[in-house]
């Protein structure tokens, strides 16, 4: 994992903007956590398959996208061919783009994702569906998306 991923993931705003100083030239999964569509765009130009890319933490570009909250690049990933139902290959999650966001309560994402036909019934490792990690966090306007596109209450 790159240096700029790690501060990504934890939130170090000031590492980040320390990193971004440098004008590295980012790298498909850098770009989708940091929403930095142009660059996004570059890279799937130059490289299509980009889009199905796997990084070392087990996470695609769209899951990236998705969890660190950024919707128009996640679209772009989208609209080049991400799968909105790949499961994610990390040992302890195993989510799926959808479950990203729904953690991250990033609903513009979670709704491209149901209207690109992303499953809301997927479960990760015990059982867990989008549907309790938007219920975990209290947020009703996700859970009636998520509803409205089939989830199951139950």
């Amino acid at each position: 994992m790159s240096e700029l991923i790690a501060a990504v993931y934890s939130g170090d705003q000031a590492r980040i903007g320390e990193l971004l100083a440098a004008e590295p030239e980012l790298d498909v999964f850098e770009a989708s956590a940091l929403g930095r569509v142009q660059r996004l765009e570059e890279l799937l130009d130059a490289e299509p398959g980009l889009v199905a890319a796997w990084a070392e933490d087990g996470f695609t570009p769209l899951h990236l996208a998705a969890f660190f909250r950024h919707p128009e690049a996640a679209r772009l990933l989208v609209e080049r061919g991400a799968l909105v139902d790949v499961v994610a290959r990390n040992e302890d999650l195993q989510v799926t783009p959808l479950q990203s966001a729904a953690a991250s309560r990033e609903g513009e994402t979670a709704a491209l994702l149901l209207e690109r036909g992303a499953d809301p019934n997927v479960q990760q490792r015990g059982g867990f569906t989008a549907l309790h990690s938007v219920a975990q966090n209290g947020d009703e306007p996700l859970a009636e998306l998520l509803l409205v596109h089939g989830a199951d209450p139950a």
